[in-house]
């Protein structure tokens, strides 16, 4: 066994062509590192819907330049089949580690296999690479980034040419591909032919989101910001400058693109800790809310006063009925979408509004194909307010809605936790939270996901469940996916694997009716208790 592994081991070697992860297999093979050999060499990395995501180091178990060169190879053969032989494809990148090799050999790979490649000028947001693709007619683009991942990870996103992430069948169709290619040797990798773009892509995107906000409309709301060492701060400076925003105060420890991610856990605005220097910040500056983006810029947290000195997150779900009811004051039209672990505050203010509103499953490459997309979000931060230019959530579009939105209140005396109080009067108390289990060992997921099918509880919080739902089995508006959804009299519970984490997520809203704003403050006490005790019931009943 051993021996078949070192085999294996050396095979890899021979064809590895970054000297760093060569380094680092060939003193693994000299120590006969076994458990580490076969922690890297039990697979390979999936393929999916997220495309590739993965701790970087050598072998097929992690992300480096060889499990890159092998899906650039099954991404240029599945576009070729699809009839795309001249196609352009459009290579974006971040500022982690190897961001930029994996970009370039993606885009030697698709010159050497006949297609035409163009990568953007530096590291910049996701949400920039999204829009180049539909603005220049590209066939299909890649992203290399790990987005809001620990450090030591990087990834691989796929887009196709309508702008939107990929979903089944494509996924597979590229596995594929991907597994067909026999050796590293087979794939052409010219060093040259392909183009680096100017900034030309990038002032069409700026140019873009002036179109975001309505015209005449104030500007007048104070930011701090932090980029949480990612790309985002000059393209978010540069789209405030523009519309005419006071300039944001920058979280200066964070403003610069850092792949280490020096002053964080985990570089994720949502984790404890991630905006302590923003809100330290923030006591010194007293602006009008907090942005942050976390490090690919197409996510957008949204920190707001909450009290003389304190300042507080909002969550996406709070964020996301924001735009949505700014949006209906201005009069927008279209359909609005969200994931349906997302709050279903945003079906009743579409109902109210009149406009179309869907359900889609988990992330923007479900969302973003939502017939007649006007608004979509979901509640993990992402937000897509200009579908025609960004069909993806971005973190710098919706950064300048919220702070006008933030600038019309300002002129009415008012601030965003007003209208949330309004949306609570008017709708009901949509509270959300989240039970969130980080594992080291997957199968501690399983066990869980098996636990709740085999004995599924019939109430959580002394609320009975009403309907229970597999939705592995897809339902009459979703396909199949692994989750499982409770409904229960006046709260809705969805458990499901993290697509792009090592975690068990488990999605909490209650309900609860309001009817004065004098009653808000025992409304919120009844949700907080009710959602505390859902999570204790679930995490018994998942035995997490």
């Amino acid at each position: 066994m051993h021996d078949e592994l070192i085999a294996q081991a050396q095979a890899w070697l021979t064809e590895d062509p970054d000297p760093e992860t060569r380094t680092e297999l060939a003193r693994l093979i000299d120590a006969k590192d076994h458990t580490e050999l076969a922690a890297r060499f039990s697979g390979t990395l999936q393929f999916g819907t997220a495309g590739l995501r993965g701790e970087l180091g050598a072998g097929p178990m992690r992300m480096n330049r060889s499990v890159v060169i092998r899906a650039a190879a099954g991404l240029a053969a599945y576009l070729k089949k699809q009839g795309h032989e001249n196609g352009l494809v459009v290579i974006g990148y971040d500022a982690r580690h190897k961001s930029h090799n994996f970009a370039r050999d993606t885009a030697a790979v698709m010159t050497g296999a006949g297609l035409r490649a163009a990568v953007l000028p530096r590291p910049l947001p996701t949400p920039v690479l999204a829009f180049a693709i539909r603005h220049l007619g590209a066939v299909a683009g890649v992203e290399v980034t790990a987005s809001h991942n620990p450090p030591r990870d990087n990834g691989y996103k796929v887009y196709l040419g309508d702008g939107s992430q990929i979903v089944p069948p494509a996924d597979a169709d590229i596995a594929a591909e991907i597994a067909a290619i026999p050796s590293l040797t087979t794939v052409r990798r010219p060093t040259e032919g392909w183009d680096t773009l100017d900034d030309a892509v990038l002032d069409a995107y700026l140019a873009r989101t002036d179109a975001v906000l309505a015209k005449d409309s104030p500007r007048t709301a104070r930011t701090v910001y932090t980029a949480m060492h990612g790309v985002g701060k000059d393209v978010l400076l540069a789209a405030f400058a523009r519309a005419g925003f006071p300039e944001p105060e920058l979280v200066t420890e964070q403003a610069e693109p850092d792949p280490d991610f020096p002053t964080v856990a985990f570089p994720n605005p949502e984790e404890p800790g991630a905006m302590d220097l923003a809100f330290a910040t923030a006591r010194e500056t007293t602006p009008d809310l907090v942005i942050a983006n976390d490090p690919d810029a197409d996510r957008c947290a949204v920190a707001v006063r909450d009290g003389d000195d304190a300042w507080r997150m909002l969550r996406g779900d709070e964020v996301g009925a924001l735009l949505a009811a700014h949006l209906v004051r201005r009069g927008a039209t279209g359909t609005f979408a969200e994931s349906i672990v997302s709050s279903s505050l945003l079906g009743r203010i579409a109902e109210k509004a009149g406009l179309p509103h869907v359900e889609t499953l988990t992330g923007f490459k479900w969302i973003a194909r939502a017939e007649g997309l006007r608004y979509g979000y979901e509640e993990a931060l992402g937000y897509c307010v200009d579908p025609d230019g960004v069909r993806d959530k971005d973190g710098i579009t919706a950064a300048l809605l919220i702070t006008e939105l933030a600038s019309v209140l300002k002129e009415e005396g008012r601030t965003l936790l007003d209208l949330l109080d309004d949306l609570a009067v008017e709708h009901g108390l949509h509270a959300t939270d989240q039970l969130s289990v980080r594992v080291e060992d997957l199968s501690l997921i399983t066990a869980a996901m098996r636990r709740l099918r085999e004995q599924p509880p019939t109430e959580l919080a002394g609320l009975p469940i009403t309907r229970t739902e597999d939705l592995t089995q897809g339902t009459e508006s979703l396909p199949p996916t692994d989750g499982l959804r409770y409904t229960l009299d006046g709260a809705r519970v969805i458990v499901r694997p993290s697509g792009t984490e090592p975690k068990l997520k488990c999605y909490l809203e209650v309900i609860v009716p309001v009817t004065a704003h004098t009653d808000l403050p025992a409304s919120r006490t009844r949700a907080t208790a009710l959602l505390e005790s859902i999570k204790r019931d679930l995490s018994t009943a998942a035995g997490i």
